[in-house]
Formats: C-alpha cells, sequence, structure tokens
C-alpha cells in the first residue's frame, strides 16, 4: 500500500461476554449473555460466540434470549471492569501510533502510515497489537488492514472471532462488489430494506447508480454511498476530535408495537449512554430521543433541563448518583424525572 494511508480497525471480539469468561472460568466454553434480566425487560447487550449460534445478538430482549437458549447464562454488566480493559488496549495502540480514534470501549481506528516502531508492514503492526493485547488482557481481537477506515473497518468483520483481514487497493473493488450491502458499515436494516426494493443487493448494485440518483433516494447519505461503492473513505483517522454530543442507536430486525419491549430497549441504550458518560467524567444537558419508523419518518424529542441544585439521587439505570440533576423538589432522577 504504497503512497496510501495505512489504516487499522481494531475490534475486540464479544468483548463485554469475553471479559466475564476471562474473570469467571464456569462461564467459559458456555453460552454467556451480558444484560438484564431474563424474567424482567433486560435487553442483551453483547453475549458470547456461543450464544450467536442460538440467533442471539445484542438489542434483543433477554426474555427471547432465553427462549431460543434456555440454559444460556445471564451476567449483569460489569462496566468498571470493561473500562480497566479499554485503558489497557489504548496503552497497546499508542505504543504504535498518537493517531487512535476510539468508538467505544472496544473498538478504534489506527493510522500507522507513519508508525513510532518505523515498520512498514501495516499487517506486521496489527499482528503485532493482537499478540500484545492477548498476552495483556488475555483477550481476543480482530483486525482489518486497509488504506481507508470504510474497508478498514470492513476487513475486521470478515474473520472474526480472532481474526486479521487485510484488503489491498488492488482487491478493494472486487471485495466490495461481491459483499451484500448489509455489510457495509453505515448501511442498517431499514436503509438495507428499501436498497433491495430498488435491486440494489450487493456493492455492484450499488455501484451502478449514479450519485444523483443515491442522493434523491438516500439524501445526504447518498453521497456516502457513492463513495464507499468505488472504495472511496477521505476521512482522516481523528484522535482528538471534539464531542458535543453522545449517544447510542439500534436497529431493530423486525417491527414492534409493544410500549414495554420499547422502553426495555430505550432503558438499554440509556444504559450505554451512561456508562460512556461516566467514563468520560461529564454530564448531559439535553436529552435526544430520536425514533426512526419502517417508512423513514423520522421523530425526534428533546429535553433541556437548566438547573442550579446539586442535589442528586440514586438513577434509575446505575443506581448510582445520576448523570442529570433532579428537578427541585422531586423524588426522581434526572435521567427520567
Amino acid at each position: 500500500m504504497s503512497g496510501q494511508r495505512k489504516i487499522i480497525h481494531i475490534d475486540m471480539d464479544a468483548f463485554y461476554a469475553s471479559v466475564e469468561q476471562r474473570d469467571n472460568p464456569q462461564l467459559r466454553h458456555k453460552p454467556v449473555i451480558v444484560g438484564g434480566d431474563p424474567g424482567g425487560r433486560g435487553v442483551v447487550a453483547t453475549c458470547s460466540y456461543e450464544a450467536r449460534r442460538f440467533g442471539i445478538h445484542s438489542a434483543m430482549s433477554c426474555a427471547r434470549a432465553y427462549r431460543l437458549c434456555p440454559q444460556a447464562i445471564f451476567v449483569r454488566p460489569r462496566f468498571d471492569a470493561y473500562r480497566t480493559v479499554s485503558v489497557q488496549i489504548r496503552e497497546i495502540f499508542h505504543q504504535y501510533t498518537d493517531l487512535v480514534e476510539p468508538l467505544s470501549l472496544d473498538e478504534a481506528y489506527l493510522d500507522v502510515t507513519g508508525n513510532k516502531p518505523g515498520i512498514q508492514s501495516a499487517t506486521w503492526v496489527a499482528q503485532e497489537i493482537r499478540q500484545k493485547i492477548r498476552q495483556t488482557t488475555r483477550l481476543t481481537a480482530s483486525a482489518g488492514v486497509s488504506y481507508n477506515k470504510f474497508l478498514a473497518k470492513l476487513a475486521s468483520d470478515m474473520k472474526k472471532p480472532d481474526g486479521l483481514t487485510v484488503v489491498t487497493p488492488e482487491q478493494a473493488q472486487g471485495v466490495i462488489d461481491s459483499l451484500p450491502v448489509r455489510r457495509f458499515h453505515g448501511i442498517g436494516r431499514v436503509t438495507e430494506k428499501k436498497m433491495q426494493q430498488r435491486g440494489i443487493l450487493t456493492g455492484a448494485d450499488l455501484k451502478r447508480h449514479s450519485l444523483a440518483e443515491l442522493q434523491q433516494l438516500f439524501g445526504k447519505a447518498g453521497s456516502y454511498y457513492y463513495s464507499i461503492a468505488r472504495g472511496i473513505d477521505l476521512r482522516p483517522v481523528q484522535p482528538n476530535r471534539v464531542r458535543k454530543s453522545i449517544g447510542k442507536e439500534t436497529t431493530l430486525s423486525e417491527d414492534i408495537a409493544d410500549r414495554g419491549q420499547m422502553l426495555t430497549i430505550i432503558g438499554d441504550l440509556a444504559e450505554r449512554v451512561a456508562g460512556l458518560l461516566q467514563a468520560k467524567e461529564t454530564s448531559g444537558l439535553t436529552l435526544t430521543l430520536k425514533v426512526k419508523y419502517a417508512d423513514f419518518q423520522t421523530v425526534t424529542r428533546a429535553f433541556t433541563r437548566m438547573n442550579r441544585s446539586n442535589r442528586r439521587l440514586k438513577c434509575c439505570v446505575w443506581q448510582k448518583n445520576c448523570w442529570i440533576k433532579p428537578k427541585r423538589g422531586s423524588d426522581q432522577c434526572g435521567c427520567w424525572g
């Protein structure tokens, strides 16, 4: 990849569940689900590969996961443990480059074009990083190596778990053309369905559409789809990007109308956001909820609370001090009060 950027995407394998299996030998080689109570309204945060064989995936209700795999072991998340491991992993990244863009506790982009050890091959760098992660944390990571972020992320998912995939400039278009669009980062189930209705099933199908056609069909995202179908992604790895918001979203595999299930999913997303806020030792001012329907109609609701009170109540998600202050005189925490 001479003359090209050298980008690595590192993605830890079933991160939360793998930490639980590492720390508790009795969970190893068993279907482990990290999430809520299967007898209540809990949601799967992640699950081990043993559990995934039963069709279980993140954002699924724990009740349904239990029906699919009654022998599964349900474990409550331990975010302090996951953050500790995440810090160890990022320290390894910075041994090779300061151009590290974390996406979450278990995932990051690295630009190793001019890496600190002076290793010419990005593939060798990725191999070393994966080895050090295994030695330091006793966990496995999958890696993708290519000349841009889109292809690196695409590659890291090809040989999970514990895999390493390289996509060279010569291979890129063939890889893109052959893959179904659902494998592309940035194309969720709803967008995939809309593309399928128009005969866009693979990267090759996507490439046959002009920029104007894709913009008409998908708005601003159409420009992104046009570029990735041609292996173009000019986004740099941004180690110091200023985040003005923190959020989490999910795409459901099927439409739901049950209010309880909706609240369960929202509660899980809120818990993840709360974890990110705690990790960054910050708080939120405005809460925003966005819902996109099957017909692509989007409804957004936001609530901003200005309060000078320093009083905090137990959070309904974390059972610790809430990250949003309660309204004066309220008996509820700031998340839902």
